[in-house]
């Protein structure tokens, strides 16, 4: 499945590569002029950085990827590389002779230890491939050339861990404090969301605490253990606020999805809800179950799915899967 993140990569870098084909096969051309000269070859490329403006540096190198010139960069020239063998990197490995142009994908630089990315342009000397010239970027330097990135719409589901997943029949709910007081620790997550500012919040039932995030200071989470959430007296520490129009749950909802939350955490004593998230904004809620499997699922398609496509029959005392299709549950 091609996710939205998948699809806002490819535009990017089909928009980099429209921005650095024209610029490259006129600079490779230039350089097919001179390729046997490595002095001034290294003077073509110097010229070419100004239609490169966020290349990092420039290079030729031969056929077998060995670099033939400086690396020429707008700070200066780096002779050191001269003679490396290229061959093997990211962007060279995967070259195809039948295309004069290349965008690698992203990789980390082995110098600088950050994302980058090159592109590789062909050099042709009387129509007959000559070598490569290599253009490396900074992706941090780059001009943002897609939209912003949107939460994929559809019910994701993320395996865990196979050893977890292996021995989950041996396994048994352990019953937390938070468990044991999971109506008053609802209640007390239902206020601080709808009345006090909470925007998103992580339950993690085992650990006997919440995490929270707050719309007056939304860069630093709150660690809530479980006395603080059985204690009303925590509202008193985010301010009341009113609920965020913007916010894609309607407040009606907060209550039912804990609620669930809470249902899905005592439905089996095998099977059962270890953390749950929720995030008003983006309408997503999050879960995971003891068989380490993880669901990010859209809030009004969780509540209408209900308690059976999660557990199954783990009520009547055949636990299965959460998630898996309902045809393989017997």
């Amino acid at each position: 499945m091609i996710t939205s993140a998948q699809q806002n990569i490819a535009r990017q870098r089909d928009a980099l590569a429209i921005f650095l084909k024209a610029p490259l096969s006129e600079l490779a051309s230039a350089c097919a002029q001179e390729w046997d000269n490595n002095a001034a070859l290294e003077e073509v490329l110097r010229a070419g950085l100004a239609a490169l403006p966020y290349c990092k540096h420039l290079y030729a190198m031969d056929l077998n990827g060995i670099q033939l010139t400086a690396q020429i960069s707008p700070r200066g020239d780096d002779i050191q590389n001269t003679g490396l063998d290229r061959s093997l990197r990211p962007y060279m490995n995967n070259f195809l002779p039948l295309s004069d142009f290349i965008l690698s994908e992203a990789y980390i630089g082995a110098h600088e230890k950050r994302p980058s990315i090159t592109a590789v342009q062909m050099v042709k000397c009387d129509g007959q491939p000559a070598g490569f010239l290599g253009a490396h970027f900074d992706l941090r330097e780059l001009p943002l050339t897609a939209p912003l990135y949107e939460e994929s719409r559809s019910w994701r589901q993320m395996k865990g861990d196979p050893s977890i997943r292996g021995g989950l029949f041996l396994q048994q709910r352990f019953e937390s404090a938070l468990d044991q007081h999971i109506d008053t620790v609802i209640a007390m997550i239902d206020e601080l969301i709808v009345d006090h500012g909470i925007f998103h919040c992580e339950i993690h039932f085992s650990s006997n605490r919440a995490t929270v995030w707050s719309q007056t200071d939304p860069f630093r989470y709150h660690i809530l253990t479980i006395d603080e959430l059985v204690d009303p007296d925590v509202c008193l520490a985010f301010q009341k606020s009113p609920y965020p129009a913007t916010a894609e749950i309607a407040p009606a909802k907060i209550r039912p999805l804990l609620e669930s939350f809470r249902d899905l955490r005592f439905a089996d004593e095998i099977i059962y809800l270890r953390f749950a998230s929720l995030n008003i904004y983006n309408g997503l809620v999050g879960l995971t179950f003891s068989c380490d499997g993880s669901h990010s699922i859209y809030a009004d398609e969780f509540l209408q799915k209900g308690l059976v496509f999660w557990i199954g029959s783990a009520a009547a005392g055949t636990p299965t899967i959460p998630g898996a299709p309902l045809a393989s549950r017997a």
